[in-house]
């Protein structure tokens, strides 16, 4: 693998205002051949494990779900992401992001994982005592203990610091109890370790490491849930739940870092698990479409299911684009932050911080991908995508959660341009002069110069769609400080931005990756095909650019303001029209032609 070292990565939301070099840039096609056999041995771990089970687990046979975690152990890929000093094996975020991948079209079993290997162990390795971390990591790391995270209430969702449970100390202030009740709690229903939330005297809130044997601690039923059947879901209720004060994961008051930051990484990693799920559908989805005959030849030889294919793969290809651009960026800001004296707890937590943007895009993209390949596979299967005798009907319904998990996706859209605003607000972020610059643009003549070179015009579409997004910001935050907008009030008008940004980062995720390719050896045959992703992406981003866009600006101005900015917008969003029936044929026929997920 290339020495990701020798590039000083972008800070997290930089990438609006900076350019980014494709050497820069980890693309999947270089994963190095340790990586591969740790692929390799995940995807056996699914071929053996996971998919000749999957009615089983989806029947929440007793005991299963907990003994495929054990096996999980067994390989190493409990604690692929956890220090060796705990039993770990410390591999590093690019081959954690890999893992993740591979393990993502498990269905309900994923969601067992994740919950235990992310927001179920991290809060640990990032906030617990060296003594919480030795007596809780290890069991964690080999399956031996099984973690869950209780953090929603009846009343507090996304609004997790509205959270009732209390937690009062003893009169003697040796131990903590805890009273109240939690819900959804993926897990709960052989966890052997909770990470409990509380409001300490009603009003600090505060995380703690809750076991499950301890007295007061009861469960409610199984839910009946839309999909993700075969994994566990219950009411947690506490009452008089006597927990040691050493217990106390973190400071007092402070839990909110505990959970804001166990969501960026859980952000993360529910991206690449979506991915995963993706090219698991997109292969199902071309092999019946071989399969099927109407009309006397394959449905696959049909326009409009080699449209289907076609975007499937395509959408598929950005989001994946943007998640290991992403993963590397942690990476080497992980190896930066652990060169300099944080722990390896500490530049995990700081990194996955660092990129908190770029998480919630990932999480946002990944899930409405997902979503859109699942719906697509059940339509391309028909009748037969409708009936559960086929797995494209399972696949549609577990796919559904992953807009609401980690916070849904109208929260995540609002977080990102609310923390790219507020960095700027910091000072650690200049966009208040590139938002300027493009001001000034709008002032002058356009340029009538044609772009030249390797993928001028495509570079010059990215380029534009980031001045979109500044003009378009930029204008909002001016009528914020002039009085005139409150953009706290403005959820229709954030989101509107947010997916402008989305779009920002992801066509240029893709563009690096095929400017990437163009150089690497073996991958000459199928440039065009990368190319033509490309183009068909970048030409129906311009659209949405232009509707996200103009949505906006509606929305906060009128007028002559309203007039000179649409004019704007009409000039950052000029991507020449291409002929994408033909390219997406193109792409498609490689696709029939492989009879799988190949790209």
């Amino acid at each position: 693998m290339p020495d990701t070292l020798v590039h000083k990565p972008l800070k997290g939301g930089e990438f609006l205002v900076k350019d980014t070099s494709p050497e820069s840039t980890f693309i999947p096609e270089e994963f190095s051949e340790e990586q591969l056999m740790i692929q390799q041995m995940a995807s056996d771990f699914m071929d053996n494990e996971i998919y000749p089970k999957r009615e089983q687990i989806e029947n929440k046979e007793p005991g299963l779900t907990p003994s495929l975690l054990e096996r999980a152990g067994e390989l190493g890929l409990l604690g692929a992401h956890m220090p060796e000093e705990y039993g770990g094996m410390a591999l590093e975020t690019n081959t954690n992001t890999l893992i993740g991948e591979v393990l993502g079209p498990s269905g309900s079993w994923i969601v067992s994982f994740a919950a235990h290997t992310g927001i179920g162990m991290l809060p640990i390795l990032y906030y617990g005592t060296e003594a919480q971390k030795q007596k809780y990591l290890p069991k964690l790391v080999t399956g031996e203990w099984k973690s869950a995270y209780a953090l929603t209430e009846p009343g507090s969702g996304s609004d997790a610091m509205g959270a009732k449970t209390r937690a009062d100390l003893s009169p003697d202030g040796k131990n903590y109890i805890l009273n109240g009740q939690k819900m959804w709690i993926t897990n709960a229903g052989f966890a052997d370790l909770f990470i409990v939330f509380a409001q300490v005297g009603g009003d600090k809130f505060t995380g703690f490491l809750v076991e499950r044997t301890t007295p007061g601690l009861t469960f409610g039923e199984e839910e009946h849930k839309l999909g993700i059947h075969g994994s566990s879901t219950r009411m947690v209720f506490l009452e008089n739940v006597q927990i040691p004060a050493e217990n106390v994961l973190g400071e007092i008051g402070r839990g909110h870092l505990i959970a804001f930051n166990s969501l960026n990484i859980g952000r993360f990693k529910l991206g690449a698990m979506t991915i995963g799920g993706s090219k698991k559908s997109i292969t199902t989805a071309v092999q019946y479409a071989n399969e099927r005959i109407q009309f006397k030849k394959p449905i696959a030889q049909f326009g409009a299911i080699q449209y289907k294919l076609a975007e499937q793969v395509i959408r598929l290809f950005a989001a994946e684009s943007a998640l290991y651009r992403t993963s590397n960026l942690m990476q080497v800001m992980e190896q930066h932050l652990h060169s300099e004296g944080d722990s390896f707890g500490d530049a995990k937590r700081k990194a996955a911080q660092e990129y908190a943007i770029e998480c919630a895009i990932l999480k946002v993209v990944g899930s409405e991908v997902l979503d859109y390949v699942v719906d697509e596979t059940v339509q391309i299967h028909g009748g037969m995508g409708y009936s559960e005798e086929a797995s494209p009907a399972r696949a549609y319904r577990d796919a559904r959660i992953n807009r609401i998990f980690e916070g849904t996706n109208e929260i995540n859209r609002m977080l990102s341009v609310d923390m790219l605003l507020k960095r700027a607000m910091k000072g650690e972020l200049d966009i208040v002069g590139p938002a300027w610059e493009v001001q000034k643009e709008l002032a002058s003549m356009p340029s009538m110069d044609r772009p030249d070179g390797l993928y001028a015009e495509e570079k010059k579409a990215v380029k534009e769609f980031k001045k979109a997004v500044l003009m378009t910001a930029g204008a909002a935050a001016k009528l914020q400080m002039d009085g005139q907008l409150n953009l706290e009030e403005e959820q229709e008008i954030l989101m509107n931005v947010a997916d402008m940004l989305f779009e920002a980062f992801v066509s240029e995720s893709l563009l690096l990756r095929v400017e990437k390719l163009h150089d690497m050896p073996g991958k000459a045959a199928e440039q065009d095909l990368y190319e033509a992703m490309l183009q068909v992406y970048l030409h129906d981003a311009t659209s949405r650019m232009t509707r996200f866009g103009t949505d906006a600006l509606a929305s906060f101005a009128e007028g002559d303001l309203l007039r000179t900015l649409l004019m704007g917008l009409k000039r950052f969003t000029k991507y020449p029209a291409k002929n994408v029936k033909q390219l997406r044929r193109k792409i498609a026929a490689r696709l029939v032609e492989a009879n799988e997920y190949c790209f």
